[in-house]
């Protein structure tokens, strides 16, 4: 396969690449301005809340890189991952550089469209970055990108909202967060929960009862487990009870933080990536209104899913741009780079030094996030993983919008993964 040849052209091309991005990072072994090269990156991040921040970066890395040319590309998080399959088999019209999200890495790297980067300079401080978002980039005993933010989900909830219910800490169990939302509504009028009908967001409910989506060891399907049939009913629960508001069936995840932003609704689970949009809305209050608990706890634990994006380079590059690559995606991943974007967008680092700079270690949004990480389970890194959320978002607006039958929708999400996802699973 080209995935392994490539990975010796890149360790080969590395002799040479730069070293110098960090402040940390030991001296350059060649002068900066001699790389030169013209590299398309596709950001999958959020436009107009995260992409600013982004192209201030790139800036920064042209100051010391003046020869290397960034063709900026902001591509729908939505279409980026079938984009990037479609280019890469077709050997045409792929970046150089993509910020994947972690269940993409696996796929792509087994589809040979992704350098192998053991050997590299980018790997030369593996250590340096935390276990768990580090996995997602591994595939059979490979390496192929470096997390560049992990994130994970949350209990966001409106301080003063809660304030006004008499309520003084934020809810440890689905139960309390029933119990919370009846006493908003009755003292405040506000609605006390808005759960997001998509698959994603109702991992927390999964793993709060023990559950899984598969079982990777035994090669078994687990998704319409009697443990997840549990844990979907108390999702369904929130919203028949009026605790929390039954989403729309279009536009749900606009719905909820649209409702949360105006102060309609007092709490949410979502994750870091949505600070920065909270922090401009008008009407909430800032940030020091924002309060971040860990997701609350079924009957077994609290649980939610590891997420974030890898940066990971194209099989595809030719060798002649190689070191530019590893240049780049070494500068906006460094421990400064990430911090900037803590600092600037509420993203969660993936390196340990990152938390020892003083803007992040003073950082409360960072600081509350941290521990949620911390906590947060890995899903299963297989080339299929990235399929597995079709059927949950089918599944998730049949529970809570239509208000079917959580076992007979997991059994359809169990079907649909036997014979579309991993056939070769029992």
């Amino acid at each position: 396969m080209r995935i392994r040849t490539a990975g010796v052209a890149v360790a080969a091309a590395l002799a040479l690449a730069v070293a110098g991005c960090g402040g940390s990072d030991p001296a350059p072994t060649t002068d900066p301005k001699d790389l030169r090269a013209e590299l398309t990156w596709w950001d999958t991040s959020d436009p107009t809340n995260e992409g600013p921040a982004f192209k201030e970066l790139i800036a920064k890395f042209n100051q010391t890189y003046p020869n290397v040319k960034i063709n900026y590309q902001s591509v729908p998080f939505g279409e980026a991952q079938n984009k990037f399959k479609t280019a890469a088999q077709a050997q045409a019209g792929a970046p150089d550089i993509l910020r994947a999200e972690v269940a993409w890495v696996p796929e792509f790297a087994s589809l040979g469209y992704l350098y192998s980067l053991d050997g590299s300079d980018l790997l030369a401080d593996e250590s340096d970055y935390f276990a768990t978002p580090l996995s997602s980039n591994k595939f059979n005993g490979k390496t192929y990108g470096v997390p560049q933010v992990t994130d994970s989900l949350a209990l966001l909830y409106n301080k003063k909202i809660f304030a006004d219910a008499g309520i003084t800490a934020a809810p440890k169990t689905w139960a309390e967060v029933k119990t919370a939302a009846a006493t908003i509504k009755a003292k405040t009028g506000v609605d006390g929960l808005f759960i997001n009908s998509g698959g994603y967001f109702l991992l927390p409910f999964i793993y709060g009862e023990g559950g899984d989506l598969v079982d990777t060891a035994s090669k078994k399907i687990v998704v319409n487990s009697d443990k997840n049939v549990a844990g979907i009913k108390v999702a369904q629960d929130l919203v028949n009870s009026g605790a929390a508001v039954k989403p729309p069936a279009n536009d749900s995840y606009g719905t909820m933080m649209t409702l949360f932003k105006e102060n309609k609704v007092a709490m949410i689970i979502n994750g870091p990536w949505e600070v920065n949009n909270v922090k401009g809305a008008p009407a909430f209050g800032g940030l020091s209104n924002l309060g971040i608990a860990a997701v609350p706890a079924g009957s077994a634990k609290a649980g939610a899913p590891v997420g974030g994006h890898n940066y990971v380079v194209w099989s595809g590059v030719p060798a002649d741009k190689t070191a530019a690559a590893i240049a780049f995606v070494k500068f906006m991943n460094s421990a400064e780079s990430q911090a900037t974007l803590a600092t600037k967008l509420g993203l969660l680092p993936t390196r340990k030094s990152a938390y020892n700079i003083d803007a992040v270690k003073n950082d409360p949004i960072i600081s509350a996030f941290k521990p949620v990480v911390d906590a947060a389970a890995a899903r299963p890194w297989i080339p299929e993983g990235g399929q597995f959320f079709g059927p949950l978002d089918t599944m998730a607006t049949e529970v809570l919008v239509q208000n079917k039958d959580a076992k007979a929708s997991l059994d359809d999400v169990a079907a649909k993964y036997k014979a579309e996802v991993v056939p070769s699973y029992t």
